[in-house]
């Protein structure tokens, strides 16, 4: 039975990235993992912050690897409200395993699952901001994302409903700016991507003007991202080019300086897509913290 587990997208080599990230941790000797030992123990997760929870999987690996199992006592994709909880802390989960193994886990666990569960919280309060204005599109990231952990902030944007959109550059052609100025004009530059990235490989254009979106259109973009516009430029603009190429397979997407201060602004449903990075760059975390009971 199919099921709707965003950790089944993961590949396998993301077990591999979290090893790497222990061996960062812990380089040569784990002096305090000397002094606390094999004993067992037992260790609770809680939130001390609201947000949405993201990043499971990653969690749970880590402390695999460090011989632990996790508990969970929440979903992923839930939200979290210490300030209804006894305490101002929700228990989210509960560690078992030598102490030795939940400290050497400890802050590479928790520092993934905090910027997982942010950039959830940013994507979930964003996407409800576009659907609150009547949105009906896709809202997006972007490649603006960490080197190394672009795996996890891309979770983080599905488990807050948004889409991750391209995960790198073999992903999708994106022709911005510098590639049609190298090239020289945006229909060669679409011929050219055709030529390799064959059938199954969209062709995004990045254009300036409505001007340039019908030159993109008229190559064969697949997407035209209308870049740096204003709210009403938007609307007048999706509206004309979608009347003007009626008959035309082609996508709509603005991008540009957008966050959720002013998302609402270019909400205009002949926008197929809505793209910003203020959904995962520079997002707050959310706070969890690790005590093993005594």
């Amino acid at each position: 039975m199919a099921t709707d587990n965003k950790a089944h997208l993961l590949p396998p080599s993301y077990k591999t990235q979290i090893t790497a990230w222990l061996a960062e941790d812990t380089p040569t000797f784990d002096y305090a993992g000397f002094v606390v030992g094999e004993v067992p123990r037992r260790a609770t997760l809680l939130a001390k912050s609201p947000g949405i929870l993201a990043g499971v999987p990653f969690f749970t690996e880590v402390f695999a690897q460090t011989g632990c199992s996790v508990e969970w006592h929440h979903a992923e994709g839930a939200p979290l409200d210490p300030s209804s909880s006894p305490g101002g802390k929700v228990q989210v989960a509960t560690v078992a395993g030598p102490a030795r193994g939940i400290l050497l886990g400890e802050r590479v666990a928790l520092n993934t699952l905090a910027r997982c569960s942010g950039v959830a919280t940013q994507s979930r309060r964003v996407v409800s901001l576009v659907r609150g204005a009547g949105y009906a599109g896709v809202l997006a990231g972007t490649r603006k994302t960490t080197p190394g952990f672009r795996l996890v902030e891309k979770y983080g944007m599905l488990v807050g409903g948004a889409d991750a959109h391209r995960m790198d550059l073999s992903a999708m052609v994106m022709l911005k700016d510098n590639h049609v100025w190298s090239r020289g004009s945006i229909t060669d530059a679409v011929r050219a991507a055709k030529a390799v990235a064959g059938f199954s490989v969209k062709v995004e254009v990045e254009v300036q003007s409505e001007e340039e979106a019908d030159e993109a259109i008229a190559a064969g973009a697949d997407v035209v991202m209308l870049d740096n516009f204003t709210g009403d430029g938007v609307r007048a603009a999706a509206r004309s080019l979608k009347e003007r190429w009626a008959g035309r397979s082609f996508l709509l997407e603005v991008s540009g300086g957008l966050t959720g201060d002013n998302v609402e602004a270019y909400v205009c449903n002949d926008v197929d897509i809505i793209s910003t990075s203020s959904i995962h760059q520079g997002v707050p975390h959310v706070d969890f913290s690790l005590k093993i009971e005594h």
